[in-house]
């Protein structure tokens, strides 16, 4: 139709038009070229070749993506995994036992969308272990087909957020009781494209503003980072150390089952088109997490935002000390915290 009315217009027929035509289109073959590049140059695979022999790990979502290939990366270092998944895992532990040569790995169920799950969690957690020497927070969904869970909670506020946020408390002891203790939190770059304030932390369903829930995702992303930052400023002098992650735009089927709610043509066009160009496959993905979980490079350094291994600026919204203070308050509210499990 638009060709259509061009020929009708007497432009589709001239050569300066369609030189036109193919110099755009050259133009922006050659910009995603060139994104594409940066992207596979500025990778970075972490060099640390630390043993993990005697050490204790929690890895959320372990199930696949990510989650599995960090998993499976600290299994091979010798590490007693202890995956945790809302679906079956039993599958991937005996791939990574099977490919690691490591009988330590165990699979335990987590739905990070149910507070008394977490809880029941990190009860048998408390009563099997003796230390937690790493915890990494990195289960996470992109959209949700209800605005509630039955805690009251917005689905994905709850699973990448909330639930991270009560299960670190719960496990706080166990941490200190490592040596050096490490937690990391699976954030994004998206977190940049948020609309967070304290009354829309678990999205206002009364009356949301019209592109509320294209912020959800971003909400819950900077969400991760300021909890990261204060729970690193909490816990000085402890010997436990936080860092957040940028892990960059990663092949998962958290796009795929965005498609099965969010079924808009130009939006599934778009997320292929950065797939295509910027996207890394899970084992690419996992190598920021591994790094800020094993890195010696890292001993000490704690309250960053780490994007291909090294520290980058976060969000501004998390230099804003009061909002920060706000959303930790009512994040406790929501998570119901007892005054003796809070920090």
């Amino acid at each position: 139709m638009f060709w259509r009315a061009l020929k009708l217009c007497g432009f589709a027929d001239t050569t300066l038009f369609q030189y036109g035509i193919v110099a755009v289109f050259t133009v922006i073959c050659l910009f995603l070229l060139l994104c594409h590049l940066h992207c596979r140059l500025a990778f970075y695979v972490t060099r640390s070749s630390a043993c993990l022999v005697g050490k204790t790990a929690i890895v959320t979502g372990a199930n696949s993506g990510i989650g599995y290939q960090t998993a499976l990366n600290l299994a091979s270092r010798g590490c007693k995994i202890i995956m945790a998944d809302v679906t079956d895992m039993e599958d991937s532990k005996l791939d990574i036992i099977k490919f690691t040569n490591n009988p330590n790995v165990f699979a335990k169920h987590l739905d990070l969308s149910s507070l008394k799950s977490v809880r029941d969690f990190a009860s048998e957690i408390l009563k099997s272990e003796d230390k937690l020497d790493i915890l990494i927070n990195n289960a996470g969904i992109g959209v949700a087909k209800n605005n509630r869970t039955g805690d009251g909670l917005h689905p994905v506020m709850q699973v990448n957020y909330f639930g991270h946020f009560l299960l670190t408390h719960l496990l706080i002891g166990l941490l200190k009781k490592s040596a050096s203790g490490r937690i990391v939190f699976t954030s994004s770059l998206l977190a940049f494209t948020n609309n967070l304030s304290l009354k829309n932390l678990n999205f206002d369903c009364q009356n949301p503003k019209r592109f509320d829930r294209l912020f959800m995702y971003g909400n819950s992303k900077l969400s991760i980072i300021m909890a990261a930052d204060t729970f690193a400023e909490k816990l000085k002098g402890t010997g436990v150390t936080v860092n957040s992650v940028h892990p960059g735009l990663v092949k998962t089927s958290i796009f795929t089952n965005t498609y099965t709610v969010q079924r808009n043509v130009f939006f599934q066009m778009f997320v292929w088109l950065s797939q295509c160009v910027l996207g890394r496959d899970s084992w690419e993905g996992s190598q920021v997490l591994v790094h800020a979980a094993v890195s010696r490079e890292l001993e000490g350094m704690t309250g960053e935002f780490l994007g291909e291994c090294v520290p980058r600026r976060k969000p501004s919204k998390t230099y804003n000390e009061e909002l920060c203070k706000e959303i930790w308050k009512a994040s406790e509210f929501y998570v119901g915290l007892t005054p003796e499990e809070k920090l």
